[in-house]
């Protein structure tokens, strides 16, 4: 519990209505995209000014009280979960476009923007921002920095640190700098911007961002294509790019995802299915239709049972609709779901999928798989009940040797989600000691009260 002047202190920061401590607000914000923790803070502020979050955080380092930054909380790595109490920081009420620079390609935006406001914001000046996560809805650009998020559009366009020019920064002791800037290029001094792209809201809040964007396409095409063999389908992803076509969009979905779409909304995609690909090819039109007659033709000397073109925008907005409810269908069909986000050379996708239907078996576990294929990143997920001791405990004996088999497969822990709670424990088996060592390092020259998001990343 803080004590009644600490209270006192923040509602004076940020005035009272923006500062919360009764039970239906602490339990709110007591979890987040993950199935598996929940911990309540002890009081939850909404500052609205960078000098807002500098006098929290001046605070709250004098004091030593955890601080825990959050946006929308639809991460799935318990990243936003404040396991140790304390303050979780929402920046959900900063969230304000700043400035849309259609000469330049960029964007300032504040830290509670969500994506799908700044998406919709930039479609009027022909623009877009390419990282798109799953939680588009509600994610906002502070949660997506801060876990250097991607998204389906990872395979041409790359992931968010690609296009982050620039953050404004409160540093645990309250002061505020400046990283990076508004150039494309910038080579003055050590690179400390990507120091804090994917530090997981461990080094510091950010209080603003210049953001790179990109023209949207003038045309672009959709392409499902499908597989008797979900292993096949995997060898497909490499067997397009190895003939030079690099799709904006290339997607997973396994037939027990198939088939939970079209329980849910009936579209037409194949039940009988081992897997489905979705391409997606944008550029300029007569680019895209070469890229188009490209892709069908390689899938189907490579296995495929049916590739079709989605007629109109219509139709291509449907198939994707159906990616887009894959989560949801995951979700819904269990009380607990461990959904990973392994990440392996594209080569080894097929070799990562064959591991995770053994694993199904062995473990006699359900397990699910779907996701960014493209990029090698791909989101096993197994369906299992907490309250279930012995199915869960073999779930998680599942899910270990899939992240274990993703690991000696060349792969690595986490593509996008970050390790938060979830990944803790395998942290050592990815990296070498002396690489984590000089990451706590970094950690203690920027946070040496240990106050900035504590039990994160490591045990």
């Amino acid at each position: 519990m803080l004590k009644e002047s600490i209270v006192a202190e923040l509602q004076k920061i940020v005035g009272k209505e923006n500062a919360l401590t009764s039970p239906e607000a602490l339990k709110a914000y007591s979890y987040d995209g993950t199935t598996s923790w929940v911990h309540e803070p002890d009081i939850v502020v909404f500052p609205t000014s960078t000098q807002q979050v500098s006098d929290i955080m001046k605070l709250a380092n004098a004091e030593k009280i955890p601080v825990t930054p959050r946006g929308g909380g639809t991460n799935v790595s318990g990243g936003s979960i404040p396991i140790m109490g304390g303050i979780v920081l929402c920046t959900t009420k900063m969230n304000k476009i700043l400035k849309v620079d259609k000469e330049n390609l960029t964007a300032t935006v504040e830290p509670g923007v969500v994506l799908q406001d700044l998406t919709i914001r930039l479609m009027k000046d022909g623009l877009f921002f390419p990282p798109d996560p799953q939680s588009f809805l509600g994610a906002t650009l502070g949660g997506i920095i801060a876990e250097n998020a991607g998204g389906p559009a990872c395979v041409k366009y790359g992931v968010t640190k690609q296009y982050i020019l620039g953050v404004e920064v409160v540093l645990p002791n309250g002061e505020v700098v400046h990283l990076g800037g508004r150039t494309l290029k910038n080579v003055v001094g050590y690179d400390l911007l990507h120091i804090f792209i994917s530090s997981e809201g461990t080094l510091g809040v950010v209080t603003k961002a210049e953001l790179k964007l990109n023209p949207i396409p003038p045309a672009k095409k959709t392409i499902m294509v499908v597989y008797a063999d979900v292993a096949v389908a995997g060898e497909s992803v490499f067997r397009v790019l190895e003939n030079g076509v690099i799709p904006d969009k290339i997607e997973l979905l396994d037939n027990w995802v198939i088939n939970r779409i079209e329980e849910m909304m009936p579209m037409g995609l194949p039940k009988d299915a081992d897997a489905v690909l979705l391409f997606e090819v944008d550029g300029i039109p007569e680019g895209v239709e070469k890229e188009t007659e490209k892709i069908v033709e390689i899938v189907k000397k490579y296995g495929a049972v049916d590739a079709r073109v989605a007629k109109d925008q219509a139709e291509a907005d449907k198939y994707w609709m159906g990616r887009k409810a894959g989560f949801a269908a995951v979700f819904g069909k269990a009380k607990t779901v461990f959904a990973e986000d392994v990440t392996v050379p594209r080569g080894q996708i097929p070799a990562l999928i064959n591991k995770c239907k053994e694993l199904a078996k062995k473990y006699n576990v359900e397990i699910v798989v779907l996701g960014h294929a493209g990029d090698g990143n791909l989101h096993p997920a197994i369906l299992t009940d907490i309250n279930n001791k012995d199915h869960y405990d073999r779930s998680v004996k599942a899910m270990d040797e899939i992240i274990e088999g993703a690991v000696e497969l060349g792969g690595v822990l986490s593509g996008e989600h970050g390790i938060g709670l979830e990944k803790q424990k395998f942290l050592k088996r990815q990296l070498e000691p002396a690489v984590i060592e000089m990451m706590k390092k970094v950690k203690a020259l920027f946070d040496p009260n240990n106050i900035m998001n504590p039990g994160k990343i490591w045990e």
